[in-house]
């Protein structure tokens, strides 16, 4: 494993969002993985809560305004260079549960595509392992 080279973690938030039994994904428009669904989301702003960031990331991606739930989990997204092991990006991601309160998914800021999915259809979307497991763990705790 190489340093940092002077990267540092970013804290970040993932907004996991229901409306009713489907879940709001993007298509991601920049690293990393970008042109991969995933959650909407993005860094916490200094001085804004965790609340605040997963709301306002959620619109600002989606068009779409919510209620947050609950808090669901902390994971770390480390990107190294298969070739070298250089770091290229480590992300601290914050997910929350929340549910849908109106407007209908559109792309926008670091977004191609938004729209909401039947949990079945994911496993057709090739999604990060984490982003799977995040998603189950929050349809359980909104099932208790």
């Amino acid at each position: 494993m190489t340093t940092s080279g002077g990267i540092r973690p970013v804290a970040a938030v993932g907004a996991i969002c229901w409306r009713g039994e489907d879940v709001l994904l993007i298509r991601r428009a920049k690293p990393p993985l970008a042109g991969h669904w995933s959650l909407p989301g993005g860094r916490i702003e200094p001085g804004e809560t965790v609340a605040e960031a997963t709301l306002r990331e959620l619109a600002e991606e989606t068009g779409v305004t919510a209620r947050l739930t609950d808090w669901v989990t902390v994971v770390d997204r480390v990107d190294r260079d298969p070739g070298t092991g250089e770091l290229l990006s480590h992300y601290v991601l914050i997910d929350t549960a929340c549910v849908w309160l109106a407007g209908e998914p559109v792309a926008a800021t670091d977004a191609l595509e938004a729209r909401f999915f039947p949990v079945e259809a994911l496993a057709a979307l090739h999604l990060w392992g984490e982003t799977l497991r995040v998603i189950a763990a929050s349809q359980r705790a909104l099932m208790r």
